[in-house]
């Protein structure tokens, strides 16, 4: 548990040193998100915050590789580093679309690309844990891996709408499926803790992590394309490693887990960006438009309209994420009945703080008494904040930056253009 914990912590320090650095870059190369009618942001804010997520993920990684202890790992195959190229790869195609502003067919031919690699280096969807299915043939299995790699980007980069939501969504997913990975390392393979998905959990979270303190409400940087997908890809490839590799056997035999976990779990992490990305596509499908044309419905707008302040509406989401993620894997440490009552309870006490106008207005304005500790945070960040900026958002030096784009710039936000 220390090394992992250890490799949480690197890419969360790397991450959040880093930054600042992409923050400065994001105002040099013009890739600033400018104000629109849909948006939440009433200031251009830059964007690049995704290059400091891959940048801790892969220092991480590579240090990873250097630990003993983990070196069945990297000894078994190239899966640990087709990961890292991967990300690597939806990382520059993210870049490139938040300075340049990619069409939708360029990014998802990127997005294919990502997944090929992915494929190509070993992570393949080659079975599934219910009844011992496997999938017999490789093009099969090849498609499969790429389409859920490809859903899982998509899916990350739909939600991230407001600030510090899709980092804090897929921290708090990440921490339940790392629990649960750590422990089937434990169980499956006494005496090796060792395992791919750990580690890949483990920078996820860690990334996440670091790059919060920047991110959340009023947010002085935005991840982009280049740390969404990155996010999406860093799940999907933890999720076929686990989904698609385990061995049944090991499952329902030697830990008697319920066989549905390793598929459920992926599932309930991104719950949210699923319900969120099918709704827009059924939404946007149903007006005769583009799937990829933006509009102002997804859930994090709907929770603003219901009185939702902006950090109470963030928070309502991760509530879902954590009752879903940590209820799925509640059946792993208690008693089914006793996982179903907690669970049950989870999700009462989540809709009732979701549509009551009541409790939306008092725990709305709460957080904003809460939103000082936030302020002090992040004027502890190596970039700083001048106190009288906090409510403001963004700060005026923003506008006043070099190559900073005014609020009338083209350049848009790609996560809101969902």
């Amino acid at each position: 548990m220390k090394v992992y914990l250890t490799l949480m912590a690197i890419a969360a320090l790397v991450t959040y040193v880093a930054t600042p650095a992409m923050r400065h870059l994001a105002f040099r190369v013009g890739a600033i998100t400018a104000v629109r009618a849909r948006d939440v942001h009433t200031t251009p804010i830059p964007r690049l915050g995704g290059i400091a997520i891959f940048l801790g993920i892969a220092v991480a990684g590579i240090v990873a590789s250097a630990i003993p202890f983990l070196f069945p790992v990297f000894e078994a195959g190239r899966e640990a580093w087709a990961v890292l190229a991967a990300a690597a790869i939806v990382c520059a195609l993210g870049m490139i679309d938040d300075i340049f502003d990619l069409d939708w067919m360029a990014k998802l031919a990127g997005q294919f690309l990502a997944g090929l690699v992915l494929a190509s280096g070993g992570v393949q969807l080659v079975t599934v844990p219910i009844a011992g299915v496997t999938i017999g043939s490789s093009y099969v299995s090849l498609i499969a891996t790429v389409f859920v790699v490809v859903i899982a980007m998509n899916a990350v980069n739909f939600v991230d709408g407001l600030d510090g939501l899709a980092a804090g969504m897929i921290a708090i997913g990440g921490i339940a499926f790392f629990a649960y990975t750590y422990m089937l390392a434990r169980s499956a393979t006494p005496g090796d803790y060792s395992s791919l998905a750990a580690i890949v959990v483990a920078l996820l979270v860690g990334a996440c992590l670091g790059f919060l303190p920047h991110n959340v409400h009023p947010a002085r940087i935005f991840m982009g394309d280049s740390g969404s997908m990155v996010l999406g890809l860093m799940l999907a490839a933890a999720a076929i490693i686990v989904t698609g590799q385990i061995d049944p056997a090991v499952v329902s035999e030697r830990e008697r887990i319920p066989a549905f976990i390793p598929i459920l779990l992926p599932i309930m992490v991104l719950a949210v960006p699923l319900v969120d990305m099918t709704a827009a596509v059924v939404r946007r499908t149903a007006r005769g438009e583009s799937p990829f044309s933006p509009d102002k419905h997804h859930l994090h707008h709907l929770l603003l309209r219901r009185g939702h302040s902006h950090r109470w509406a963030v928070t309502v989401l991760y509530i879902w994420t954590a009752v879903l993620s940590f209820g799925t894997i509640s059946v792993v440490f208690l008693p089914l009945w006793a996982a179903a009552v907690a669970t049950g309870v989870g999700i009462a006490a989540a809709a009732a703080i979701t549509f009551s106008p009541r409790l939306a207005r008092f725990f709305s304005r709460q957080w904003r008494r809460a939103g000082h500790a936030v302020f002090a945070l992040q004027r502890i960040t190596p970039e700083g904040r001048n106190p009288d900026d906090a409510e403001a958002g963004a700060a005026p030096a923003v506008a006043a930056a070099p190559g900073a784009a005014p609020a009338s710039s083209p350049v848009t936000r790609p996560e809101e253009e969902k």
